[in-house]
């Protein structure tokens, strides 16, 4: 059994189901952003809130730049206004139809491809500038081929830049979360398939996808086996804090450049 099919199969199907009803990361941005982004005016978020730094980006027209299972019609149609060649590339459709919707809306031009975060075979070597890769890795088995495809498909000096959930999130048990009393329960690295049946079906009821927390060593030690040097980094949460927010920052996000 392929294991990360599998997975990414239930997981393109939730996420269908989430970017069909609304969910915050499938809202597409407004004329109003895309006319900015023209004027050379505009931010993206890797992670829930704090906006990457102009400085991580340089100038990014004309620019070969992959939107790495960021659909959503938030982040690839921003790349594109400000001058980038921008492909998105997402394993659900309707975050991918999300990108279509306001590239056809705007008069941008998005190439969309359906597919999974571990194998970007459908893409040459030394394909692109940029890789932009906002917290989804946690849907994914498996991260390491993730990094290896990467550093495969970005040309020598090419930036990727990755947010993620710090593991130590994974670790506080979710019922007790939500009840404001964090308790730690969960071995890292994380998955929702190790719980309980019935725990793991009532997460599955209100959020129809399988979350995989990973080990800061996969995360970041693995994009440095892959050949990537790391720059620069900042850590962010979301606005409202839960109960383990309140405590730390729970996402990360990493700018890093493949060595010639």
């Amino acid at each position: 059994m392929d294991e990360i099919g599998d997975v990414g199969e239930f997981n393109r199907r939730g996420w269908n189901s989430k970017s069909a009803g609304g969910d915050r990361w499938s809202i597409p941005v407004d004329a109003a952003t895309i006319a900015a982004a023209r004027r050379g005016e505009w931010s993206v978020i890797l992670t829930p809130s704090f906006p990457v730094p102009r400085d991580w980006f340089g100038d990014i027209a004309g620019i070969d730049l992959l939107g790495l299972a960021s659909g959503g019609g938030q982040q690839c149609p921003v790349f594109a206004a400000a001058g980038a060649n921008v492909t998105s590339f997402d394993a659900s459709d309707e975050q991918l139809a999300r990108d279509r919707e306001v590239a056809e809306r705007e008069g941008l031009t998005i190439r969309t491809v359906q597919g999974f975060m571990h194998d970007l075979s459908v893409f040459a070597g030394d394909s692109f500038d940029m890789i932009f890769h906002s917290c989804s890795n946690s849907f994914a088995p498996d991260i390491l081929p993730v990094w290896r495809e990467c550093a495969r498909v970005l040309r020598p000096g090419g930036v990727l830049m990755v947010g993620f959930t710090n593991p130590v999130r994974f670790m506080f048990d979710e019922p007790s979360v939500e009840r404001g009393e964090p308790v730690a329960r969960n071995r890292i690295p994380y998955s929702d398939l190790d719980l309980p049946e019935a725990e793991r079906a009532a997460l599955l009821a209100d959020d129809p996808v399988i979350c995989f927390g990973h080990t800061l060593t996969d995360q970041i030690g693995g994009q440095l086996a892959a050949g990537f040097m790391l720059t620069d980094m900042f850590e962010d949460d979301f606005e409202e804090r839960d109960a383990v927010g309140q405590l730390m920052d729970c996402y990360i996000a990493t700018r890093a450049i493949l060595r010639a």
